[in-house]
């Protein structure tokens, strides 16, 4: 079991909601940064989507990735 981070910025939200059931499937722990006012929306339950920097500071999101086994930009 390990932590995805998806970086989103916008985009063809399918893949992004794909990827993140099959990391789920895996039992790995996902969430969300919402990069430059892009919005998901129907995540699955679980998922913490988090905008920056208003709701996660820049600084925040550097931990998140340095602690994150894996990280995906979109």
């Amino acid at each position: 079991m390990g932590t995805v981070l998806h970086l989103y910025k916008g985009g063809d939200p399918r893949l992004v909601l794909a990827a993140i059931e099959r990391a789920l499937a895996a039992g790995d722990h996902v969430g969300v940064a919402l990069l430059h006012g892009a919005t998901l929306s129907m995540l699955p339950g679980g998922v913490k989507a988090q905008r920056v920097p208003d709701e996660l500071p820049w600084e925040a999101l550097l931990e998140q990735i340095f602690a994150s086994d894996q990280v995906i930009t979109w």
